[in-house]
């Protein structure tokens, strides 16, 4: 496949997006984002956290969605990327709980679980998951692959691409999480912040 026809094919993933809520139902995804928008800004003004998990590059698009969020939108942040404590609760407990453990004892009513996941069937994504609905956090999901993957049927939100490698789930996923910080920063415009900011 040349540049042109990658391009395509992204686009064309990206213009199938389908965001469905908890119970099923489809949402127009310029909807979707706005509620998610909405959500946010709720989350923000009662200073309550935006936790995010993911996996390898997931991981890696859950810290940088962090920290623009934080810098960019003034929010309060949290991803578990520290490698004494993945390893700590990896070696002590077991790899599917390295999230779910840290948020058991973080995560209150209120604050919100980004979960990104290609696959939408790691198991340590999985269990973050269910430990944020247990403590009554608000749950949006990123997945792609099969569309009868576990991952879309559990968020508050669920945001699936019927992306069939990882790279164009990866960009896909990449693509979303920057339109949402986008909208964010327009949504915040004219709010007090720092005198000076830094691009990241």
């Amino acid at each position: 496949m040349n540049w042109t026809g990658y391009v395509a094919e992204l686009a064309a993933i990206l213009g199938r997006l389908e965001v469905r809520d908890l119970t099923g139902n489809v949402l127009p995804s310029e909807q979707a984002i706005d509620r998610l928008c909405r959500t946010t800004r709720e989350i923000k003004r009662m200073r309550r956290t935006i936790f995010f998990v993911g996996n390898g590059a997931s991981a890696s698009m859950a810290s940088h969605t962090a920290v623009d969020l934080a810098k960019n939108s003034r929010m309060h942040t949290e991803v578990f990327t520290d490698l004494a404590l993945i390893t700590a609760v990896g070696n002590d407990i077991g790899y599917d709980s390295v999230y779910s453990e840290p948020l058991r004892h973080r995560l209150e009513g209120g604050d919100m679980l980004v979960a990104i996941s290609s696959s939408g069937m790691s198991p340590n994504i999985l269990r973050a998951v269910e430990v944020a609905r247990t403590q009554g956090g608000v749950v949006a999901t990123l997945s792609a692959m099969s569309e009868d993957n576990a991952l879309r049927r559990l968020g508050d939100l669920n945001f699936y691409v019927p992306a069939r490698s990882y790279g164009f789930a990866e960009s896909a996923h990449a693509a979303i999480l920057h339109y949402w910080i986008d909208r964010m920063q327009l949504c915040l415009e004219g709010e007090p912040g720092p005198e000076a900011s830094v691009p990241v």
